[in-house]
């Protein structure tokens, strides 16, 4: 006969407990002491191994009666016996008692039990398990005593478990939820919460249990329902987001388990999507349209209404400074005239919370340390303003104070309570000093300020802790105390300091370089294993591992070490492919069209050692160039290469070909200085000259042989070779041309180009440049070895080469002598991509032969553009106007273009 019971019988099983299933009037039961055929060492378990069988028999339902101690002294001393076990059950009423036996050989171990029931003369039932390691003896106790309960409850054994209406979810997925296994006793709360189990994989809407009588058992089927699939997920009513891009907030999919809980939180991710986009009246439901084979299509109904915008941001409790002053400060904006192609008046959650801090650390870094900013609130309202506030509620997406209106246009409330204003007092550096107080309080700048600043004492804070971890104390404690004097609104502040020990360096340990060896790493660090530790080595260090460009991410961690005065210098870095094969082309108001191949690796054999070879061809030239730099000769700082080119050029009035080697030398003499020799050895032909040419430029006429030695002196102290943001860029050089060949002149030039941060993340550039050259006696000067202005890299506005000087018969030939100065403003446009937009000013000439350099005859030029520092190089748009013209000069201004450049 098969006996059902549904989800609701499972619960009442599970109420009512396993004494359900128990007789009314418990089981007696003694259990005494077992014999232990082992070594003394185990001897306890003559009282242990009874006790677990007690107690999991008492949990079946049973009533253990525990015998005097004496019994069970005197059933130890005379030994094992059926029927002294039968009396013992007799004098304490019992009606069933359990003694036994353990035997150990080597690993291995057996259980011996008895049963008997005192009142019926039958003999004993025995049972009997055996395992090997003594860690395996608990479980194997437990099965024991399953086995004994089960003859003395009279309980059935479950023969099988068996799954029906599973689909999709296989069997042994299912049955890991499952707790009953075949052998077990047949226990309804145990099924019971089996049944739960399963039901919270969540892949069912129904299951149900049953079972059938069996000759070896009860046989337990469940029964499950499998939740319906999405086979397809659509969207309808959006407009503002491609299907895709819904699609990608999602966590759900084709193929997913059909679930109404997840549903919402999917909803509530759209909801979010268009919220970020100021759509705050989004509104989104959903449609199943059910499918045959247990499927259905999910469908996302959205109306996305109108978006909105902040109309007024609104101050409460600021009197120091106006509205404008503070709206100056924070990213949240109103809604302005361009509003539809630019972000003004969006509502940023993220910004706005920012907002509040960043106002909070304004009034604290103007001597208002009391001041407090209350949480941003957000109010929708009507259009026509006049809504009634209603009760005041939480926005539960971003957990701000929200006001609801009929929305339409949004208002921000930030509640200022300023305080009193303070001014900075007494100024003092107390504790452990390692320099005399007068220096170190030199180096303080609260004391220059006449209101108390937090964002200076912490900066004070740090150039401290700067100053002593460069003497080694890398755990110095720098604490700075804040004494108010409300009377008379003054702030003293000391700057309290523990230095600790000094520490040095126990081992420095780098990983995640596959490929770059140890050794390059180390080398570009100023800092040593031994040393002692330095705060300002350790950053000059890693600001010489980026400045390499062989890694993408550097990360220093600083560990105890084996004593508290040492301490592990941990290095992880995340290396980038530093080799490129690139083909490419693109276009430059000097070389118009032009294609680029190129073959470099920065890293070669993982040395550290560059190579490239380039190949470009324009309309105007061809330059094809073998390079090779070894940046430490023989593992010193010494830097050593070649460059071997061949080039041909067209110079408007005349073409050059040349071939030329050009070794070279580099050797440390500072810090960030390094001074540079070079010897180059140059073959030029020059031809199709044409008529009206100056003749510096016709006495050039066939091959010369250029022989010349430069010396340059460069200090770079860049944080990076490419869009640096401080830093500078310093050089002075000398070439002397005229060892041997026709080539004979001397040729000076100086650089200067520096980097600083302006306002937020903007960065200014200042750019200087003067050069001058000579003919030597003997020899020749060619125009190429002179100075030109104009285009990209000069004077922007004019062309190339546009600027140049006039000899003595008014024909144009270079100058002798340059002066030049750029002055640029960069404002990051797309941080993250690295494109940015320059405000420019050029100022310059050249001199020819015989004229003074004159600072008031230079040529201006003007302009702005945009940059994108690309995976493939620096490309730059730039529009510049000639700010001077003469002599018919266009003043409509020139694009300069270079795109595509590969470095």
């Amino acid at each position: 006969m098969i006996q059902r019971w549904c989800l609701l019988a499972a619960v009442i099983a599970a109420c009512f407990g396993p004494a359900a299933a128990y007789p009314e009037t418990a089981v007696k039961i003694v259990v005494l002491p077992f014999t232990i055929h082992a070594d003394t060492a185990l001897s306890y378990l003559d009282r242990e191994i009874p006790a677990l069988i007690a107690r999991m028999l008492a949990e079946e339902g049973a009533e253990v009666i525990d015998p005097e101690p004496a019994v069970r002294d005197d059933w130890q001393a005379a030994g094992a016996d059926p029927q002294k076990a039968r009396r013992i059950g007799l004098m304490t009423g019992a009606d069933f008692v359990v003694w036994g036996s353990f035997t150990r050989l080597g690993q291995a171990f057996s259980l011996d039990a008895s049963l008997i029931q005192p009142f019926v003369e039958e003999p004993p039932a025995l049972f009997f398990k055996e395992d090997k390691g003594i860690e395996n003896l608990l479980p194997t106790v437990q099965k024991l005593a399953r086995e004994i309960a089960m003859t003395i409850f009279k309980r059935e054994r479950i023969a099988a478990i068996r799954i029906t209406g599973n689909r999709r979810i296989e069997n042994d997925a299912i049955l890991r939820y499952i707790r009953t296994k075949p052998g077990d006793a047949y226990h309804p709360k145990q099924l019971s919460d089996d049944l739960k189990s399963v039901y919270s994989m969540g892949y069912f809407e129904d299951i149900r249990v049953e079972y059938t009588d069996n000759p070896e058992g009860k046989i337990v089927t469940f029964h499950v329902v499998e939740k319906p699939t999405i086979r397809k997920i659509k969207f309808k009513g959006n407009s503002v987001f491609e299907d895709q891009e819904i699609a990608d907030t999602l966590d759900i999919q084709s193929g997913s388990i059909l679930n109404i809980f997840k549903i919402q939180n999917n909803i509530a991710r759209i909801e979010n999507l268009y919220k970020e986009k100021n759509y705050h009246n989004v509104q989104i439901d959903h449609r199943v349209q059910s499918l045959d084979n247990n499927q259905g299509d999910l469908m996302f109904v959205i109306e996305e209404g109108e978006k909105i915008r902040i109309t007024r941001v609104i101050f409460e409790g600021n009197r120091a400074y106006t509205d404008r002053e503070l709206k100056r400060r924070i990213k949240t904006n109103e809604k302005g005239f361009f509003y539809w192609i630019t972000t003004s008046g969006e509502l940023k959650r993220e910004a706005l919370q920012q907002d509040a801090l960043t106002l909070a650390d304004f009034y604290h870094n103007n001597g208002y340390i009391e001041a407090k900013i209350g949480e941003p609130e957000v109010i929708f309202m009507d259009g026509g303003m006049t809504a009634t506030r209603r009760t005041p509620t939480r926005d539960r997406l971003s957990g701000l104070p929200l006001t609801e209106y009929n929305e339409q246009v949004i208002h921000i409330i930030f509640k200022i309570d300023e305080g009193r204003r303070y001014k900075v007092g007494q100024v003092d550096v107390k504790g452990d000093l390692i320099e005399e107080k007068s220096v170190l309080s030199a180096d303080l700048k609260i004391s220059e300020e006449t209101y108390y600043s937090r964002e200076v004492v912490r900066n004070d804070v740090l150039t401290l802790t700067d100053r002593y971890g460069n003497e080694g104390y890398a755990y110095a404690d720098i604490f700075p105390k804040i004494d108010r004097h409300e009377d008379t609104l003054t702030v003293d502040i000391t700057y309290n300091i523990t230095k600790g020990k000094q520490v040095y360096f126990e081992e420095i340990v780098i990983t995640g370089n596959a490929k770059t060896r140890d050794k390059v790493i180390r080398r570009e660090l100023d800092v040593y294993e031994q040393e002692l530790y330095s705060g300002k080595g350790l950053k000059r260090g890693i600001r010489n591992l980026y400045r390499l460009d062989f890694f993408e991410d550097i990360r220093v961690d600083t560990l105890e070490g084996s004593r508290d005065d040492t301490m592990l210098l941990k290095i992880e870095v995340a290396e980038k492919p530093t080799g490129s094969f690139a083909l490419g082309g693109g276009y430059s108001s000097v070389e118009y069209a032009y294609g680029t191949a190129s073959v470099t690796q920065r890293n070669l054999f993982g040395r550290g050692q560059v190579l490239n070879l380039n190949a470009t061809i324009s309309a105007k030239s061809s330059t094809y160039t073998l390079g090779f730099t070894e940046p430490w000769l023989f593992d010193t700082r010494v830097s050593a290469g070649f460059d071997l080119y061949q080039q041909q050029r067209d110079y408007d009035s005349y073409e050059k070909e040349s071939f030329g080697i050009r070794p070279r030398l580099g050797f440390p003499v500072a810090d960030y200085t390094r001074l540079y020799f070079s010897y180059l050895y140059d073959i030029s032909n020059v031809y199709n000259i044409a008529d009206d040419v100056s003749r510096y430029i016709d006495e050039m006429q066939g091959s010369n042989v250029t022989s010349s030695i430069t010396t340059t002196l460069k200090r770079d102290s860049r944080d990076r070779v490419f869009n640096a943001s401080e830093g500078s860029l310093n050089s002075a050089g000398v070439e002397y041309a005229g060892l041997g060949g026709d080539i004979k002149f001397t040729k000076y030039t100086c650089e200067s180009g520096w980097f600083f941060p302006l306002i937020g993340d903007t960065i200014g550039s200042v750019h200087g440049e003067a050069g001058y050259v000579h003919e030597n006696e003997g020899g020749l000067l060619p125009d190429y070895e002179r100075f030109y202005m104009g285009g990209m890299h000069t004077i922007r506005g004019f062309k190339w080469r546009d600027i140049h000087a006039e000899d003595e018969d008014g024909e144009e030939v270079g100058g002798d002598k340059k002066l030049q100065f750029n002055f640029e403003w960069i404002v990051p446009l797309i941080k993250e991509a690295g494109v940015v937009g320059v405000l420019f000013l050029d100022v310059g000439n050249v001199y020819g032969k015989g004229e003074p350099i004159d600072l008031s005859d230079t040529r201006e030029g003007g302009g702005a553009g945009f940059r994108w520092y690309s995976p493939v190089g620096p490309i730059r748009l730039e529009y510049g106007w000639i700010l001077d013209p003469r002599n018919g000069e266009s003043t409509s201004g020139r694009w300069e273009f270079a795109i595509g450049t590969v470095f």
